[in-house]
């Protein structure tokens, strides 16, 4: 399989898993949107080994495998691989957050409920933030340390911005798979309990239990985009276009009047150039 072909098929993959940020990642420079592409596809691959597969825990162990032997130097044919190869000689990767993201998806074999704030937030690190520390090579290459430090703090406070949001939009379909990330302590804090969320109604506790976890989202955000001048102009507006749209979710779910167990919170294509043209 050729280095193109791969390629393509990474963009087709993003293109159909997440418009939104195939969207955003649009207006990168070519090698850099194909580099982002492949990262994309790495993530997709793997969460689709935990969630789509009747044995997950097996369908993991074999990507780690494969992603052990490219580590390796072995030539494997699968788009994926080839175009990580490419990434790989293009760009100084860092291995860690790739492994970190296996152990997100190691939590979600094992673990469906979580006790505190700190461990959903922790979570949303692995499964979310790790996804921006694989990316900050390709797009904010050859910084010096105290950037870095920056930029880095930037990616994290992101990811598990969006990871919340992810969660605040999610809640109705994760408890048809069995899980919430929602934390105990903050449940018991508003009066929502596990019976209250199963009967899918929007009640005023709910929605204050909601909110609070919105506002510590949007806090995150704001965070997030005090470090996006760091950013060369380049890569610049594709991550703040990520992080508009994606923000934009919680508006979303809030013009659903907060029913995420029924309704699925979007963006649409209106609201997303209004938010783009503030770019």
């Amino acid at each position: 399989m050729t280095t193109q072909e791969a390629y393509r098929q990474c963009e087709e993959i993003m293109k159909k898993g997440s418009l939104t940020f195939y969207r955003a990642f649009s207006l990168l420079s070519k090698p850099d949107r194909q580099a982002v592409m492949a990262v994309y596809t790495f993530c997709r691959t793997l969460d689709d080994a935990v969630d789509e597969s009747d044995r997950p825990e097996e369908s993991l162990a074999v990507f780690l495998h494969d992603f052990d032997r490219f580590l390796a130097g072995y030539d494997l044919d699968e788009a994926l691989w080839v175009a990580l190869r490419d990434v790989w000689k293009r760009y100084d990767m860092d291995v860690e957050p790739f492994f970190e993201l296996a152990e997100g998806m190691k939590w979600d074999l094992h673990k469906s409920r979580y006790e505190t704030l700190e461990e959903t937030e922790q979570y949303s690190y692995y499964a979310a933030s790790t996804v921006g520390l694989m990316l900050l090579p390709i797009l904010v290459p050859n910084q010096d340390e105290a950037t870095t430090r920056q930029l880095r703090q930037g990616a994290i406070d992101l990811g598990i911005a969006m990871q919340l949001t992810n969660i605040l939009r999610d809640v109705g379909e994760d408890l048809n798979r069995d899980r919430i990330y929602l934390p105990r302590t903050m449940m018991r804090q508003y009066g929502v309990s596990e019976e209250m969320l199963q009967q899918r109604e929007v009640t005023p506790v709910f929605i204050d239990l909601w909110e609070t976890l919105a506002s510590r989202a949007e806090f995150l955000y704001a965070r997030a985009r005090e470090t996006h001048h760091l950013y060369p102009l380049a890569s610049r507006k594709p991550v703040q276009a990520a992080a508009l749209l994606y923000e934009g979710i919680l508006d979303a779910a809030r013009a659903n009047r907060h029913d995420v167990f029924t309704k699925r919170a979007y963006v649409s294509t209106l609201q997303k150039g209004k938010l783009l043209a503030k770019l």
